[in-house]
């Protein structure tokens, strides 16, 4: 494959050997490419390739000894000996976590649920996790849970490359840079719930309730108990055999772990481990689920208590709003004769001016108020990376919230902020003009031009970049619709074409500007204080349109486009950064920001 060159296959056997060193002598071949993407996200559109050339470096390195690899690894890569040791110093933006040396090994993990891709308040407790995981050398689990058949996951595809919710959430963390070293879906382990759901009941944690709701709730609320709890570990055992049967219908039974019947939250007391759910009338979205036929069903804070046990998870992070299931999760591990792990909230995050409900993105899809996942005025992560957002921007944010417990509240502009610092120095500028209201274009025809083409800095903050030469094939040229509709160009005013030359104009007239050239020297303009305006030659222009939020704007931009690759992100003069979305006869960009 042409991408493949020495540079990106020397990073590919370097970033196996790294992490075959880093798990005892094993790459595995995720993380390899997650880190690939994440360093030279310009190849991700060569993804399934790039898979097949991974897996044959990570068999080589995976043939080789331990002592092998460091020792090429310190050939290709002499500083990471050093990395390695001050890889903890490096993370100065998180607090340390509690109670480290308690555990062997730091295990987080990012449980969500296939509902749909993931969003920028998604991202806080995937980016914390997996910081924290890599900060201690640890281990980052991804699991989905997906034990409520119920839950409508009305996705709307529309990339074919992925076919299901949890494909839009592994590429939204690739994406993200986020590599995962062990993935599980709970809609597979159901088995391994109703192993321990017995076990629950066999240490008389847990009974079988056939109270109907009402009746449970006006028990539970004035403190007293459910007639059932009191059944001997025989009847409960067979009571939940039977649930398994299908020989009670939805409502009739459900599984409950014994609490505190005076705890203070009545939500807390006796909580639900297990209901019923008909797979004939509610089958699980996933074919190979569904034909099992499960009647019983675990609920969030069993499965999750289960699994968080059993996958050795020493720390969780997660939002305030779960303060309620720690407490209740808490009540399960002790059931059990288990430690609990150390468990993190974080306050809301809040974000302004973005759209993040997923019931409200796909109402607004289905509408056509949205494009897609990925329209500009989402806060979806698919939406940012086509706007231009980098995620390297999105880890500074997210870490430089942090685990504060109080409420934070993230801006637009706190976003933007983080993106210009790792966009600007990279984004060369070019010229843009939009056309008029009425998509006519305004042109400029000068008068004693002589010079055959213009000149513009690739970067002016980096002069050693050096510059471009537009070429001019005659003396006319469009200009911003926006300069002459606002007033900037007048009869008789003075301007200087920015890398062109100085003009004075002599009529505006029916999207036509006539004027003349008064020289070349830019310290003339300087002096004068002119007006500077973009221009693009009408030899050579190129078609472009502009989606933005709520709006998508169209004009001409100058010729050197033509050399730019889809996801390029640039600089338009006067009007802001754009990322290259689609590239023939006319060039579609997203708007990032100012």
């Amino acid at each position: 494959m042409d991408v493949v060159d020495k540079d990106v296959e020397a990073l590919i056997w370097r970033l196996a050997l790294r992490n075959a060193v880093k798990f005892g002598g094993k790459a595995r071949v995720k993380p390899v490419i997650g880190k690939l993407l994440s360093e030279r996200p310009e190849l991700r559109r060569f993804a399934r390739d790039l898979r097949k050339i991974v897996e044959g470096v990570v068999e080589k390195v995976n043939s080789m000894s331990l002592d092998e690899q460091e020792a090429m690894l310190d050939e290709v890569w002499p500083g990471w000996r050093v990395e390695k040791v001050s890889k903890a110093e490096a993370k100065k933006g998180l607090p340390p976590l509690p109670n480290v040396e308690r555990y062997e090994r730091v295990v987080t993990r990012f449980a969500p649920n296939p509902d749909g891709p993931l969003h920028l308040g998604s991202a806080r407790p995937v980016i914390l996790s997996h910081e924290y995981a890599r900060m201690y050398d640890g281990k980052f689990i991804l699991r989905f849970e997906d034990t409520d058949p119920k839950i409508k996951r009305p996705i709307l595809h529309l990339d074919p490359d992925e076919s299901s919710e949890y494909d839009y959430i592994r590429r939204d963390l690739e994406w993200l840079g986020v590599s995962w070293d062990e993935e599980y879906i709970q809609s597979d382990r159901i088995e391994i719930y109703y192993e321990y759901a017995r076990r629950l009941i066999e240490r008389e944690g847990g009974y079988v309730c056939l109270c109907s709701r009402e009746r449970f709730k006006a028990l539970r609320d004035s403190g007293r108990a459910c007639p059932h709890r009191s059944h001997s570990v025989e009847e409960n055992l067979r009571l939940w055999d039977k649930m398994l049967s299908g020989g009670f219908k939805e409502g009739e039974a459900v599984l409950r772990v014994k609490t505190d019947l005076s705890h203070p939250d009545p939500s807390v007391r006796d909580w639900v481990a297990f209901r019923i759910v008909d797979p004939n009338k509610s089958p699980h979205p996933r074919p190979s689920v569904a034909e099992k036929k499960f009647w019983a069903w675990p609920t969030y804070n069993f499965a999750v208590t289960i699994d968080d046990h059993l996958m050795g998870i020493t720390h969780i992070l997660r939002a305030k709003e779960h303060l309620t299931n720690t407490v209740k999760q808490k009540f399960l591990y002790r059931h059990m004769g288990w430690d609990t792990p150390e468990f993190i909230h974080f306050g809301r995050m809040k974000l302004e001016g973005m759209v993040l409900s997923k019931s409200k993105i796909v109402k607004g899809i289905r509408e056509g108020r949205f494009r897609s996942w990925d329209d500009p005025m989402l806060g979806t992560l698919r939406a940012l990376r086509r706007r231009g957002i980098r995620p390297e921007a999105i880890r500074d944010l997210i870490i430089d919230v942090g685990v504060k417990p109080s409420e934070v509240t993230v801006s637009w502009e706190n976003l933007v902020a983080a993106n210009k610092r790792y966009i600007e120095p990279v984004a060369e500028r070019y010229m843009f003009v939009r056309v008029s209201k009425g998509g006519k274009p305004f042109k400029v025809m000068i008068d004693g031009l002589g010079k055959s083409y213009g000149q513009l800095p690739r970067h002016p903050s980096y002069p050693e970049r050096g510059v471009r030469r537009i070429p001019c094939g005659s003396p006319e040229f469009y200009i911003d619709a926006g300069d002459v509709e606002g007033g900037l160009v007048k009869p008789g005013l003075e301007l200087r074409l920015i890398g062109l030359t100085n003009i004075e104009v002599a009529s505006v007239k029916n999207h036509l500007v006539k004027a003349r050239s008064i020289g070349d020297d830019p310290e003339y303009a300087k002096r004068r204080g002119l007006p500077i305006v973009q221009w693009v030659p009408v030899s050579g222009a190129v078609p472009v349109r502009i989606v933005k939020p709520g709006v998508v704007e169209s004009g001409f931009g100058d010729p050197g486009l033509r050399s730019l690759k889809v996801d390029d992100i640039v600089q338009f003069i006067r009007y802001g950064f754009v990322r290259l979305d689609e590239a023939g006869e006319e060039l579609i960009f997203y708007y990032a920001h100012e």
